[in-house]
């Protein structure tokens, strides 16, 4: 299950990097650029009765996850006060002491969840360790407003991976879990809508979806004294990085896609089909929104789920909060019939959402 991704650019990039999944990426410097190339898209429309309106929204979509698969989306009725409290139960969970975190790490389960402990990783092989730490958390139909359940799941990974000694923290995290599922659905009739299908046609596909999310810290990192055309300059002739450490490295996401809900403190960065990482600051009120892996794997690669990294140099803590969409376990990535035809059929295997997951969370996890 890997595949290469070639940039298009007029000549080949001097840098490249193979991911945890296989795919190779090119970019031309390890240094960031301003660039307006991720749309901001107002989806107010996709809450009114009116076809047409959804539809605008969706063509705004159609053409922001085909062309870069990132987009900011406001407008999405959102209460921010939601995020405010996810981010202060972070700060709240993170400030325990180290063995107390540990209580609850993720080499607990074979699950992609848990604490994923600061500093432990090295996704793209730099000289020091991602600066990062993370507390993930998974789909729990007791807390899905569309299926009010009483029943929570029977795993281990529940059973063992919320922390003590932390009241509110749980239910907490599931209030802003709960509001970003229902936008998520909503928002995926819009995607059906943008792939030029019923606007149902994934209904059946996210009943019991796999809705992931997670609250992550990364510390402030040491900023360099090379910036700007001497580090382009210095990346052009010796085809280093002039940056030993990342708070999170280049990767793609998993599922179908991912909202990031970020604080005030730039660092999220995209890498443009030009092969250079484009600074993704945050705007205020907005939410980020990326194709992830399954998408592109069922619309063909019409979707791009594309290579994305942080590096905190804002001089201060930065918090953010991803949500990770996906289908049922037990459905098949099936090719969108709109994305597949005699002269262009399907790249990929069919698996289950399930499989495909489970796959690329013990990839993720051996890597560590």
């Amino acid at each position: 299950m890997s595949s290469t991704t070639v940039l298009e650019t007029a000549r080949q990039p001097p840098l490249n990097l193979t991911l945890q999944n296989g795919q190779k990426i090119y970019f031309h410097s390890d240094t960031s650029i301003e660039a307006d190339e991720i749309p901001v898209i107002d989806i107010k429309g996709i809450f009114s009765e009116n076809i047409d309106a959804r539809e605008a929204v969706a063509q705004k979509i159609r053409e922001a996850a085909h062309r870069i698969g990132f987009f900011y989306i406001i407008n999405h009725g959102i209460d921010p006060k939601y995020a405010a409290n996810t981010f202060e139960q972070a700060k709240r969970f993170f400030g325990l002491p180290d063995e107390k975190k540990m209580e609850v790490c993720t080499d607990l389960v074979e699950e992609y969840l848990g604490y994923f402990p600061m500093a432990r990783y090295n996704r793209n092989g730099k000289k020091k360790q991602d600066l990062m730490e993370a507390y993930n958390w998974g789909y729990n139909p007791k807390f899905d407003p569309d299926v009010a359940s009483e029943q929570e799941p029977d795993t281990d990974a529940v059973k063992l991976l919320w922390p003590k000694d932390l009241p509110g923290f749980k239910e907490t995290l599931y209030e802003h879990h709960a509001q970003l599922l229902t936008l998520a659905r909503r928002l995926t009739r819009i995607f059906a809508l943008a792939l030029q299908l019923d606007e149902d046609y994934f209904d059946s596909y996210i009943k019991q979806p796999a809705a992931g999310m997670r609250v992550t810290h990364y510390p402030q990192q040491e900023v360099s004294c090379v910036t700007g055309f001497f580090a382009l300059l210095s990346n052009e002739s010796n085809q280093t990085s002039p940056s030993d450490q990342l708070g999170i490295g280049a990767h793609t996401d998993f599922e179908c896609f991912t909202f990031v809900t970020q604080d005030e403190h730039a660092g999220l960065e995209v890498l443009s089909k030009s092969g250079y990482w484009i600074k993704a600051k945050p705007i205020p009120g907005s939410i980020v929104v990326n194709i992830a892996d399954c998408f592109m794997r069922q619309t063909n690669d019409f979707f791009v789920s594309t290579v994305h990294r942080v590096v905190n140099k804002a001089g201060a803590e930065r918090y953010s909060c991803p949500f990770f969409f996906g289908f049922n376990h037990d459905m098949k990535l099936e090719p969108v019939p709109t994305c597949v035809s005699a002269n262009n059929p399907m790249k990929y295997p069919i698996v289950s959402s399930g499989e495909y997951l489970k796959w690329r969370a013990a990839t993720a996890k051996k890597a560590y």
